[in-house]
Order: C-alpha cells, then sequence, then structure tokens
C-alpha cells in the first residue's frame, strides 16, 4: 500500500508495471474487476482515503468497456460512476468508522451495541457467464447472519 504518513496510499511502480503487463493482451470487451484495499479514487485525501497513483492504473483501464473496482479500508459503502469504471466500496466485518471528514479521523466508530450489527456488513460479487454479467451485494451482518441461519421449525 506504500503509505504516506498523513497522506495517500500507493500501488507503486511494481504492481503497475504488473497491471500494466496483465492488460496488454486483453481484448476491450473483456470486463474487467479490480479487487483493491485502498479506495482507487480519492475519497477524502486528509485522512488517506485514496491511492495516490491510481491515475496511472486508470489509464491501463479506460480502454476497457466495463470496469469494476472494488475496495474498503473506509469501513462504508460509497460508490461512484466514471464513465466506464464503477467504484465501490465495502463495509467492515471489524468496526464502522465515521463518515468522511466527520470527527477527528478515521478511528473505529463508538455506536450503541443494537446498532453495531447494521453498521459492519459483507460485500459479495457474483459473476455469470451466460449472460455475463456480475452483480454487487451489500448486505449488513444482522441480514447476513440471518440468511446463514438454518431454518427453524
Amino acid at each position: 500500500m506504500h503509505f504516506k504518513p498523513n497522506g495517500l496510499g500507493g500501488l507503486g511502480d511494481d504492481q503497475l508495471a504488473w497491471l500494466e503487463n496483465d492488460l496488454k493482451g486483453r481484448s476491450s470487451s473483456t470486463p474487467i474487476v479490480v479487487f483493491a484495499h485502498m479506495p482507487m479514487w480519492t475519497i477524502y485525501e486528509p485522512w488517506g482515503w485514496g491511492t495516490g497513483d491510481a491515475g496511472q492504473a486508470m489509464s491501463y483501464l479506460k480502454r476497457f468497456g466495463s470496469v469494476t473496482v472494488l475496495n474498503g479500508h473506509i469501513h462504508q459503502i460509497v460508490s461512484k460512476v466514471e464513465g466506464n469504471i464503477t467504484f465501490h466500496t465495502a463495509r467492515s466485518t471489524a468496526y464502522p468508522q465515521p463518515t468522511a471528514g466527520n470527527g477527528p479521523g478515521p478511528m473505529p466508530l463508538t455506536v450503541a451495541t443494537d446498532q453495531l450489527p447494521r453498521m459492519l456488513g459483507v460485500t459479495t460479487i457474483k459473476i455469470m457467464r451466460h449472460p455475463l454479467k456480475a452483480t454487487l451485494d451489500d448486505t449488513t451482518l444482522v441480514r447476513f447472519v440471518r440468511q446463514c441461519s438454518p431454518a427453524r421449525t
């Protein structure tokens, strides 16, 4: 992640070179899904919620017709679409954080015990081959536990 003190993370030269090389032989019609820890767009720079060299990675991805970039790190759902690229962050299974700029910085947010399962969650991606499509599902822990619990008789 190449964190800089009080600044944005970074992919670094090795990861950028790997990405460029990996994408070279792919058709522009290939759907691309990128999994990253840090947001690949700057959500809130003072808290380090972004990747400083993401622009270089985006230059490699912009020729593809469908790109989805998934990440965590900020422990909440934030999405945006920029051209053919959809960015989506996910909740955490550990602890919630305040929304960007609310409070002194990114840190565990103290919430009422009964609210915590509604603020934590899991994001899943389902990829179907025929027809080719990907769907995202953001599920709170309270919903996830209900879905996974055995049926009661």
